[in-house]
């Protein structure tokens, strides 16, 4: 009878742990949904652009804001990609969610700081 009930104490601790690290490592990280602006992240490098046109003087200076928004636009949807893979979870656009839960995640911050190395 002991065995009998040592045997079932065994089983319930290791299915209790194997169903733990599954809701931890497999399901929660599943349920995670990043955010991006980036209708916001556009503006943004688009009024910098603007900026930079209109206040360079020469043909060098505007050929080289008109670089930097080539490198922008080339660079744009490599950090996208590289979002998902880093946050271990969906990156959807902000326009895309209705509301915010729990287990959404702002990425445009984390984006706009992948872009400054532009």
């Amino acid at each position: 009878m002991r065995h009998v009930a040592l045997s079932v104490a065994i089983s319930l601790l290791l299915t209790a742990s194997g169903l733990f690290a599954y809701d931890r490592l497999v399901f929660r990280p599943s349920q995670r949904i990043g955010v991006v602006d980036v209708s916001d992240v556009y503006r943004q490098k688009e009024a910098e652009f603007a900026s930079l046109i209109t206040a360079g003087k020469t043909d060098a200076e505007r050929q080289r804001a008109m670089d930097l928004a080539s490198t922008f636009a080339r660079r744009l949807p490599q950090a996208l990609e590289e979002l998902p893979r880093e946050c271990g979870c969906l990156v959807v656009l902000k326009s895309a969610i209705a509301g915010p839960s729990a287990n959404t995640i702002d990425l445009t911050p984390r984006l706009k700081s992948k872009l400054e190395r532009t």
